[in-house]
């Protein structure tokens, strides 16, 4: 099934999008949200946007402002803005009783649209989600890791490593190995349309301004832990054993403070869990689906 290219027009800036529609719609709407770096919607979602459409769901999946298609916003883009973004991008394609998902960048913008607009969307589902960990790794190596990505960020150099990064195709290659850890799914074709992006798009600066509002010296800006029992819509959190950037313990934790939220481990997969294992992530996402706001009773 092929998708469709639709842009909407907001208020501060026109957003691309790809959209998947139903032979009949017996679902309610999915909205998409991709990750962050060289990233877009045709990237994260080109497997699992028609497999929820195939199910009945209309599929919804913007380029953020700044990746892939669409322009660059007018304003700094910070996490809360991003947030305001999709609260934005909801009503402007004129959604209602619909589900959101997203992806580490995406997964910390659905969690900050749960809290913004409690009880709008009727069913969550974050995959390898950011804003669930109070730096970039744990222990005492984390807080090196941070200290040492603040100054490369502030500097520039870290911009500089990334163009680099993006222009070689065997760098490529190997920093894909700790995203897609599954060698079938980490295709030629998938590392030459990264580098595409990487190379034609403006999502890495636009990620690397972002990037600059979150990473202070000794923490994370934006930390959703404290926020999650709060949040009442049924949520499934994806998260493979072996995501690098996100120890699947805070998953555990978010999972687990959640008052409907559920969570299934995906075996031997990196951070990119839906383009590595899609035999696993979509079936979840879809059960998750079909049983909305009746998954679970919430714990006490």
């Amino acid at each position: 099934m092929d998708p469709r290219r639709t842009n909407f027009n907001l208020p501060h800036a026109t957003v691309s999008a790809l959209e998947w529609r139903p032979v009949s719609e017996s679902g309610r709407p999915v909205l998409l949200l991709h990750g962050g770096g060289a990233d877009d919607a045709e990237l994260s979602w080109s497997a699992v946007g028609p497999a929820l459409a195939a199910a009945g769901h209309r599929v919804i999946a913007p380029d953020h402002p700044g990746f892939g298609r669409s322009a660059r916003a007018g304003w700094p883009l910070t996490q809360e803005r991003l947030v305001r973004h999709v609260g934005e991008l909801v009503d402007g394609i004129g959604l209602d009783d619909y589900a959101v998902a997203g992806l580490s960048l995406g997964g910390g913008m659905t969690v900050g649209h749960l809290l913004d607009q409690p009880g709008r969307a009727r069913s969550a589902v974050l995959l390898g989600c950011y804003g669930l960990m109070p730096r970039l790794a744990d222990g005492f190596s984390g807080r090196v890791t941070q200290l040492g990505t603040f100054f490369l960020l502030r500097s520039g150099l870290l911009a500089a490593m990334t163009r680099s990064y993006a222009r070689n195709t065997s760098a490529m290659e190997r920093g894909l190995r700790e995203l897609v850890r599954n060698p079938q799914a980490r295709t030629p074709e998938l590392v030459d349309a990264v580098l595409t992006e990487a190379a034609t798009g403006t999502g890495l600066a636009t990620f690397g301004e972002w990037q600059r509002d979150q990473v202070l010296w000794d923490r994370l800006r934006t930390v959703y832990t404290s926020q999650l029992s709060s949040v009442t819509t049924p949520t499934l959190l994806v998260h493979g054993d072996e995501d690098s950037g996100v120890p699947v313990a805070r998953i555990r934790t978010a999972a687990e403070l959640l008052p409907f939220g559920s969570l299934v481990t995906v075996p031997g997969a990196g951070h990119w869990v839906q383009r590595d294992r899609p035999d696993i992530v979509i079936p979840a996402m879809l059960d998750h689906l079909e049983r909305g706001t009746d998954a679970q009773a919430p714990r006490p």
